[in-house]
């Protein structure tokens, strides 16, 4: 759920580089930093209902985006019978569906 919000904002402040240039790493509690140098939990990140205590950068990993990918192709494919796919797969595209559906309601 942190990936799909996070990718669904802008990226502009997120930039690792010049985030650790400002300092922003630790205050962000950065998952790319040694547990005791993030300090102690906070909420460092929000949209909506879905929140992260550390930077959602970090947070995310390469299989929740490749996840996405495969949802959103698969919304853009027409969707189709999840009872095809794996269950771990299936179970993430049920909780993006509800997203997605969740989002579009609080648009209207």
């Amino acid at each position: 759920m942190v990936a799909f919000h996070f990718y669904r904002t802008s990226q502009a402040g997120w930039k690792c580089d010049q985030c650790r240039r400002q300092g922003l790493d630790v205050k962000r509690r950065c998952g790319f930093l040694a547990a005791e140098k993030r300090g102690p939990k906070k909420l460092v990140w929000l949209r909506g209902r879905v929140s992260a205590e550390e930077c959602p950068k970090s947070l995310v990993t390469p299989g929740s985006v490749e996840l996405l990918e495969k949802f959103f192709g698969w919304k853009f494919a027409g969707g189709g019978s999840l009872m095809e796919m794996a269950a771990k797969e299936a179970d993430a595209f049920l909780i993006l569906e509800g997203e997605l559906r969740a989002e579009a309601e609080a648009a209207r």
